[in-house]
C-alpha cells in the first residue's frame, strides 16, 4: 500500500509540472465528435436507420455548450478565442489553471527561478525574482502550504489581435510560515491557514504552434 501511495504521488506531481502546457487545450488536440446519421443508436444492433425516418438535431460540442452559461461579457471573449483557437476547452482551461496556480505559487515559495521563466512573461516572472532575491538578501526562507483551492471561476475573457487573456479567480487556503536562517519561525503558522484571493491573468499567442499559456497578471481578489 505504501508502495502504491508513492507511485501515485510521483505520478500527480508529474502531471501537475507539465499541466501548465496544456492550459485550454484538450490532450493530444483531440477534436470533438461529430456525431452522424452512422453513429446514432437505433435499438437495432447497429443497422442503418431507415431512409425515411427524420434526422435528429445534433447539439453543439460540449464545450460550446459550457461557454454559453458564462455572463455575456465572459462569454463574448471566450467565444472569440475559442472561433481563433479550436482547440480551446473552458474545462481543460480551469483545471490546468488550477494546476499552475499550485505549480507557480509553490516555484516562487521554494525560489526556483527556471521553473518561473518557463510559466509566467517577463513583468510577472521579473516580480517574483525579485522577491525571491530580496528573501535571500534577508537569510529568509518560506516553508508555505496550499492547503485547498476553495473555488477557482472565471473571471474574465478577452482576444486582442492574436493575443488571448483568460483571468481566473482564486480562492484558496494558504498555510504560511517565514524561517530566520537558522531555521526558526519568524512568522506564519503550518497550523492556520490563511484565506487568499487572487485573480491571475494568463495569456497566449493563439496563431502559436506551442500549447503554452503565460500567468500574464497577478492581482488581489
Amino acid at each position: 500500500m505504501i508502495t502504491e501511495i508513492v507511485i501515485l504521488a510521483m505520478i500527480a506531481a508529474f502531471l501537475g509540472l507539465r499541466l501548465y502546457s496544456v492550459l485550454g487545450r484538450r490532450a493530444g488536440h483531440e477534436e470533438e465528435p461529430v456525431p452522424t446519421r452512422f453513429d446514432q443508436p437505433d435499438g437495432l444492433g447497429g443497422a442503418r436507420p431507415s431512409p425515411q425516418a427524420a434526422p435528429q438535431p445534433l447539439q453543439p460540442p460540449f464545450r460550446q455548450r459550457e461557454i454559453g452559461l458564462y455572463p455575456p461579457g465572459i462569454e463574448h471573449g471566450l467565444r472569440a478565442i475559442a472561433a481563433a483557437d479550436r482547440n480551446f476547452d473552458v474545462g481543460a482551461f480551469l483545471e490546468g489553471a488550477k494546476a499552475a496556480y499550485g505549480v507557480i505559487l509553490d516555484a516562487f515559495w521554494r525560489g526556483d527561478k527556471e521553473l518561473l521563466a518557463e510559466l509566467c512573461d517577463k513583468d510577472v516572472y521579473d516580480g517574483f525574482s525579485a522577491a525571491i532575491d530580496a528573501r535571500v538578501a534577508a537569510g529568509e526562507t518560506l516553508d508555505n502550504r496550499l492547503v485547498r483551492i476553495e473555488e477557482a471561476e472565471l473571471h474574465s475573457a478577452s482576444l486582442d489581435g492574436r493575443t488571448a487573456r483568460v483571468a481566473v479567480r482564486f480562492a484558496a487556503d494558504i498555510a504560511t510560515v517565514t524561517r530566520d536562517k537558522d531555521g526558526h519561525v519568524v512568522a506564519g503558522s503550518l497550523d492556520d491557514a490563511v484565506e487568499s484571493n487572487d485573480v491571475w491573468t494568463f495569456m497566449r499567442d493563439v496563431t502559436s504552434t506551442a500549447p503554452d499559456w503565460l500567468l500574464d497578471e497577478t492581482d488581489e481578489g
